[in-house]
C-alpha cells in the first residue's frame, strides 16, 4: 500500500518547483494586496480619528449599523485600532486569500488537463496524484507567505502580536480551505471555468452565511469558514480553538479531493457536462453572451451590494469619518458637505472596481483564443473581426450594466436612509459619469489583446496605475503629466461638480480609436495556439 502510494506522487517535487517558479510573481502580487488591505486599515484609522473621543463616537455608530455588520462582521472592541483592523479587513482578507488559492489550485489541475499537458506528463514518470499534491502544496506555500506578510506588517505597525498572528492565521486557513474546495471542484467538473464558478459560489455562500449569522445572531456564521476565522476574536481576548475546526475540515476536503481524483479519467470530471440545446446558432453576440452572462450577473449583484453598503451610511458619514485633516484630504475638495465629498469619492471607487470586471470580461476573448477554441469558429462563416468585436461589445456594455447596478444600489439605499428620493437619480448619474473612464481601460485591454495575447494582462497594469494615482498622487506629489495618464483624472468630480461634456467625448473617442487599432492589428497577426 505504501509503495503504491509513493509511486502515485512521483514527480511532485519537480512539479512543485516548476509551479513555484511560474507563480512567484502571482503569489507576491496577491500577498502584497492582502498585506496592504490589513495595513492600510490601521493607517487610515489612526489618520481619520484624531482623538479617542472621535473613535469612540464612530465605534458607537458602527456597532449598531446592520449593513456594516453584514459587510464586515461582528463588531468587537471597535474603539481600538486593532479592533477596527480586524473588523474591517478580516472578511475581505479571507475572500482575497480564497480567490488566490482558487486561481492557483485550478490553474495547476484542471487547466493543465484542458491544455493537454497533464496527459503528456503522465505518459512519462509523473505519478497519478502528483499534480493534485503539487497544486495543494503551492496553495500551502502561497498562504504561508500571505499570512506571514499580514502578521509582520501589523506587528511592525505596532499592533499587539497575538491579535496580529490571529488575523494572519485566520486569513491563511480560509485561503487553504477555499483552495481545498477548488481541488475538489477540479475533480467534479470537466472544465476550469466550471471549477472556478463552483468555488466562487462557495466563497460567496460563505460570505452570505457569515453576514446573515452576524446580523441575525442565529449561529449561521458557524457554517462559514470566514466566520470561523472571525470567531478567533483577534485583538479581543483571542481564542485559538476555531483554528482547529478549520484545520479539521481542511483535512477532510483534501482527503475527498484525493479520493475523487482516483475515480475519474484524465481530462474528464465526475459530473457529466450538461447537454446543449437541440438547435442553435452562433449569431451576432450569441456565443459571446453565453460565455459572459454568468460573470456579468455575479458582478452586477456584487456591485449592487457594495453600493448598498455605501448608501446605508446615510447621515452617519460625519460621525464615521471624524474631523481630522486626513479625513478631509481623503475626500473630494470643494464639496458643500462631508456627505457630498464622501459620495464623490465613493462613486470613483465603484468605477475602479467595475473596471476590474471590464478588464476580466475583455480578457475572455484572449482565453478563448489561447485555449484553441477560436480556430474552429473562424473556419465557418464567422469573421475574425466579428468574433473579436462581440467580446469587446459585451465587455463594454457589461461594464455600464455593472456601474448601473452599483449606482442604483447606492442611490436607492441612500434615499431610503435619508428620505430624499432625488438621491436615486443623483447617485446613479454620478456613478455613470465615470463610464467613459472605465471604457478606456476596457479598450486598453482589447488593444493589448489585439496586438498579442501575451500583452492582454497589461489592462491590469493600467488599472493598478489608476488606483495608485487616485490614492497616492497627492502624498507622493506626482506631477500633473503623470496624473493625467489616468482617465479618471480627466472627468469632473461628480456629484460635487457638474459633468463636463468635452472630457466625456474625448474619452469615448479614445475608446473607439483604441478598439479600431486593436481590430486592425488582430487581422494582421496569427492566432495563438495551445
Amino acid at each position: 500500500m505504501s509503495t503504491s502510494r509513493s509511486h502515485s506522487v512521483v514527480g511532485t517535487a519537480v512539479l512543485l518547483r516548476l509551479h513555484l517558479r511560474r507563480d512567484r510573481w502571482v503569489v507576491a502580487a496577491w500577498s502584497l494586496g492582502a498585506v496592504l488591505l490589513y495595513w492600510s486599515q490601521a493607517v487610515s484609522v489612526d489618520g481619520l480619528y484624531a482623538t479617542q473621543a472621535e473613535l469612540d463616537r464612530a465605534a458607537a455608530s458602527m456597532e449598531t449599523n446592520a449593513a456594516f455588520i453584514a459587510m464586515a462582521g461582528p463588531p468587537r472592541v471597535l474603539n481600538t485600532v486593532g479592533g477596527q483592523v480586524a473588523w474591517q479587513a478580516s472578511a475581505f482578507g479571507a475572500v482575497v486569500a480564497g480567490l488566490m488559492s482558487t486561481v492557483l489550485a485550478v490553474r495547476h489541475t484542471r487547466t493543465e488537463e484542458e491544455s493537454g499537458r497533464e496527459e503528456l506528463l503522465r505518459s512519462g514518470v509523473l505519478g497519478r496524484d502528483a499534480s493534485t499534491t503539487a497544486a495543494g502544496l503551492v496553495v500551502l506555500v502561497a498562504n504561508l507567505v500571505l499570512g506571514a506578510g499580514i502578521a509582520a506588517s501589523l506587528v511592525g505597525y505596532g499592533l499587539p502580536v497575538a491579535g496580529s498572528v490571529s488575523l494572519a492565521v485566520a486569513a491563511a486557513l480560509a485561503g487553504l480551505l477555499f483552495g481545498a474546495v477548488a481541488l475538489v471542484a477540479a475533480q467534479v467538473f470537466d472544465g476550469a471555468r466550471a471549477a472556478y464558478g463552483a468555488t466562487g459560489a462557495v466563497i460567496g455562500a460563505a460570505y452570505v452565511l457569515r453576514a446573515a449569522g452576524d446580523v441575525l445572531d442565529n449561529g449561521l456564521a458557524w457554517a462559514s469558514p470566514i466566520g470561523w476565522g472571525q470567531a478567533m476574536r483577534a485583538y479581543a481576548d483571542e481564542r485559538w480553538w476555531p483554528a482547529l475546526l478549520s484545520a479539521g475540515v481542511l483535512v477532510l476536503l483534501l482527503g475527498l479531493a484525493s479520493v475523487l481524483q482516483r475515480r475519474r479519467d484524465v481530462g474528464a470530471g465526475l459530473r457529466a457536462p450538461a447537454a446543449g440545446p437541440a438547435e442553435g446558432s452562433i449569431g451576432v453576440l450569441g456565443l459571446a453572451w453565453r460565455l459572459h452572462r454568468g460573470s456579468l450577473v455575479g458582478w452586477s449583484v456584487a456591485m449592487a451590494l457594495v453600493g448598498v453598503a455605501y448608501g446605508s451610511l446615510g447621515g452617519d458619514v460625519q460621525d464615521l469619518l471624524g474631523d481630522s485633516d486626513l479625513s478631509e484630504a481623503l475626500l473630494a475638495p470643494g464639496a458643500a458637505s462631508v456627505s457630498d465629498a464622501f459620495y464623490a469619492t465613493a462613486v470613483v471607487m465603484l468605477a475602479l472596481i467595475t473596471s476590474a470586471y471590464g478588464i476580466s470580461a475583455a480578457l475572455r476573448a484572449r482565453a478563448e483564443e489561447t485555449a484553441g477554441r477560436v480556430e474552429g469558429l473562424l473556419a465557418g462563416p464567422l469573421a475574425r473581426r466579428t468574433w473579436f468585436l462581440e467580446h469587446a461589445v459585451i465587455a463594454a456594455a457589461g461594464s455600464v450594466a455593472v456601474l448601473t447596478a452599483a449606482g442604483l444600489g447606492t442611490g436607492i439605499t441612500l434615499a431610503t436612509a435619508t428620505g430624499d428620493a432625488a438621491q436615486v437619480g443623483r447617485l446613479l448619474g454620478a456613478t455613470l459619469a465615470y463610464a467613459p473612464a472605465v471604457l478606456v481601460l476596457v479598450a486598453v485591454t482589447v488593444l493589448a489583446h489585439g496586438v498579442a495575447p501575451r500583452a492582454a494582462p497589461l489592462g491590469w497594469v493600467a488599472l493598478l496605475g489608476c488606483v495608485v494615482i487616485m490614492l497616492f498622487a497627492d502624498l507622493w506629489r506626482l506631477p500633473r503629466v503623470v496624473r493625467d495618464l489616468s482617465p479618471f483624472e480627466q472627468l469632473a468630480t461628480v456629484p460635487v461638480e457638474p459633468v463636463a461634456p468635452v472630457p466625456v467625448v474625448v474619452l469615448l473617442a479614445v475608446t473607439g480609436a483604441l478598439v479600431g487599432v486593436a481590430v486592425w492589428r488582430l487581422e494582421r497577426r496569427d492566432l495563438a495556439t495551445t
